[in-house]
């Protein structure tokens, strides 16, 4: 009598194909190539706005220290804490570029305006963001 080996069953190997996984690598690369620029180009946006936001706040600080005290603060008048324990200004004189804000005196009596150096860092420049805006701008 012969022993009869049993058949063996075919079952499919487990894992990826190579096809599969150069499908999900193409398909990664697409996303990456739409989603990156947006997110880098936002950043600087949200800098921007940041500058703006900040610049708005410390113009109106700066606005009720001159009513209050009949002259143009510094940014060290804001930002120490009065007699009473209170500052005029809570935010960081520090733009997101990590230059101080300026608060630049025009004509007028208490005429002042705020400015943020921007991107490049320089004073008097086109990325200069200021508060309230000029109005040759």
């Amino acid at each position: 009598m012969q022993t009869r080996t049993p058949a063996r069953t075919c079952r499919p190997e487990s894992g990826f194909t190579l096809v599969e996984i150069m499908v999900v690598v193409v398909i990664i690369g697409l996303l990456a190539t739409l989603v990156i620029p947006n997110v880098i180009g936002s950043a600087e946006t949200a800098r921007l706005e940041k500058a703006a936001s900040d610049c708005s706040a410390i113009y109106n600080a700066a606005r009720t220290y001159a009513v209050m005290n009949s002259k143009i603060p510094s940014m060290e008048d804001l930002t120490t804490p009065d007699s009473t324990g209170h500052a005029y200004l809570e935010v960081d004189p520090v733009d997101p570029w990590e230059n101080e804000y300026q608060i630049r005196e025009k004509d007028g009596r208490l005429k002042f305006e705020i400015v943020c150096a921007g991107p490049d860092g320089y004073e008097d420049t086109e990325d200069d963001i200021v508060h309230p805006k000029r109005k040759d701008d």
